[in-house]
This record gives structure tokens, sequence and C-alpha cells, in this order.
């Protein structure tokens, strides 16, 4: 198992390390739901140094993430960022990605851990015929998530940049905890707003601990994954994969086949009739905790779906998941049941995001 360069200052918290995506990380620290409010109420720092980062440049490089990815890269400037995925010919879905513009002709990629090695294989294949060059750069890179409505209060003292001047998915290059050359940027995956930075490795001690010395609480990746799910954000191998639509999965938003991207034509009928499912949000109306692959019934229990992600909200006090479900069971305040072990449990469809996000 790969470990990131903060695997000891995990270890020395109290942290427990659990095998994710091919990494030993640290999973949580003093339990998932005081660590979930934290962020929620204040503020924490995420070590998801195991996500990827590539870098393409050339005089072709947007033509090139033009015709790979699935939103409008022509719209980024230098300085701002796009939530992307890479579509596959057959309407699904390679990965979920960041997009950063960095400069004219230079980009940043920021891919799942899991995927790492799909992803690098899907652009060398697809490069082709493109004045791009390629780099990984994932073993070089550290990525910090500080996340919660606090987190600028805190760290604004570490920066030479000006914290709230950032744009919800904008991005600054400068000075933290006395490294050069961070890339602080206004995105993450709470909805509690907050920072990520990007760094060198060999900074990665030093601007740990110097954001724990600002009173910023270590999170693990289970109270992660609870703050992802109150927002209604997929998890690819979850919510999306090479075979599920990611209109279904209510992606049409960043889906813009008009720009000819792989599976273009498919994605464009897919937005144009509907796909056979939808992922909705289900609330429980009875006690209960759904998890991934519990099947969902109608009234009659009939089979209509399947969970994708579920857990008790520890901000909503109930059991709350994702599902795909058939569409004509889709819409907001449907009733539903789900098979909870040796019994059903009901539920209805709400409208995402489960909380309103504080960005």
């Amino acid at each position: 198992m790969k470990k990131t360069p903060l695997y000891h200052a995990h270890v020395q918290l109290g942290a427990k390390m659990v095998p994710f995506a091919g990494f030993e990380m640290p999973v949580q620290y003093e339990g998932v739901t005081a660590e979930h409010l934290s962020v929620r109420d204040h503020t924490g720092a995420f070590d998801v140094s195991h996500m990827g980062e590539f870098f393409v440049s050339g005089s072709q490089s947007a033509s090139f993430l033009q015709r790979i990815c699935s939103n409008d890269i022509n719209k980024l400037t230098p300085g701002k960022a796009q939530y992307n995925y890479f579509p596959n010919a057959t309407g699904g879905v390679i990965d979920d990605l960041i997009v950063y513009q960095l400069s004219n002709n230079h980009y940043m990629l920021v891919v799942n851990a899991a995927n790492i090695e799909k992803d690098w294989d899907w652009l060398q294949k697809n490069c082709s015929g493109f004045d791009v060059q390629l780099e990984d750069r994932s073993e070089d890179k550290v990525l910090l998530a500080i996340q919660g409505p606090k987190t600028l209060e805190a760290l604004q003292p570490l920066t030479n940049c000006t914290l709230n001047k950032i744009p919800y998915y904008g991005h600054q290059q400068g000075r933290f905890a006395e490294c050069d050359a961070v890339l602080i940027a206004n995105t993450g995956y709470t909805g509690s707003g907050g920072v990520e930075l990007y760094l060198d490795r060999n900074y990665a001690t030093t601007v740990w601990e110097a954001i724990l010395k600002q009173g910023v609480k270590p999170i693990g990746l289970a109270a992660r994954d609870t703050l992802r799910l109150e927002m209604g954000y997929c998890l690819y191998g979850n919510e999306l994969n090479e075979n599920l639509s990611p209109i279904a999965a209510g992606l049409g938003w960043v889906t813009k086949p008009e720009t000819d991207c792989i599976g273009a034509s498919l994605l464009q009928q897919q937005k144009a009739e509907g796909t056979p499912q939808q992922l909705v949000g289900l609330k429980l109306t009875e006690r209960g905790i759904p998890r991934a692959n519990y099947t969902v019934l109608n009234n009659e229990k009939e089979t209509i779906g399947y969970i994708t992600s579920g857990t008790q909200s520890p901000s909503l006090k109930c059991g709350i998941g994702l599902a795909y479900v058939k569409r004509e069971y889709a819409k907001t305040n449907q009733e539903v049941c789900i098979a909870i072990r040796n019994k059903t449990v009901r539920a209805k469809v709400v409208k995402l995001p489960f909380l309103k996000p504080t960005l």
C-alpha cells in the first residue's frame, strides 16, 4: 500500500488508518459525527494527497481537453476551474475530475485516486493528432482540503493571498505557511466552503502543521463521505462508472455534447430523450440506515431501483441515500420503500442537495 507524505503525522494524531484506492488513509480521528459537524460548523483539514494530478500543455491543449471532457473547456480562463467528466463512447464515464486553467495552454487535471492509471492511459490513448504535452505529477503533489465556514478566517494569517477574494471555482498561486508556489483553490467536496491547497510534497509537513496550529481539526475520509452525501455529490464507483449514464446521474449541467466530445451523439440523445432511470435523493421517514446496493421498492413491493450511497446524516439526524430508480418514480415527494435486512423502511424522494450549501 502507498502512503501519503503525511502518513506518520496521521498515526501520531491517533487516526484509524485503512486501505483506500491503494493508499493507507486516515478514515477517522475522534469520530465521524464529531468530525462531520466540525466541518459543517467550523473548519477541518483533509489529507487527500492520494488524488491524481495531470498537467496538460501545448498549443492544442484546449482542443484536446474539449475532445475528452464533457464540459465546455473554452469557457475557462487562467485562474478558473471547472467540474468535468471523461465520457466514453458508450454513454458511461471514465472518471469525473476538476480542470484548472493555470495559464494560456496550461491546465491541471485532478482525478480520482483509484483511477489514476486508467485515466492516464485514457489521455495517452486520445492525444494522438494534438500538439500537447502530458505530465503525471501525482507522486510529486500533495492536496490538502480545508473545509468549513471558519476556514478563511483560520487560514488568512498563513498566506499573502486574500482568501475571500478568490471566487468559487477560482484559484490563485501564492505563499502559504512560508512555502512558495502553493495553488489555493476555492473548490471542495463538502458544500461548506473553504479552500484546497496544491503543493509540492516537500512542503507537506510544514503546511499541515501550520494549519493545525491555527486550530483546524484533522478530518478523516469517513466524514468526507458523509459530508459529500448530504450535498448529493456523486462519487465515482458508486453513482458513476463506465456503464452508468452521466445524464441519469444528474450531470447534464456539465455535459456539452455540442463541443463534439467523445460520445457526443449518445449524450445528446440522452439529454433530449431522458434515461430509463434517474439518480434521486431519498430521505427515510422511519428509522433505518440505507447502504449501497440495498433494493428500492414501490408500495407494491416491486423492485424499482437500488441505493448507491447511504448513511445516517449527522446534520439531519436521519437516514439519507442516493439511489437510481425508474424514471416514473423520480418525482419529488414520491413515496418508496427500502429493503433493509429483513424489513422494509419507508422513504420519500427529496430534492437534492439534502442540505443547502454554504459556499
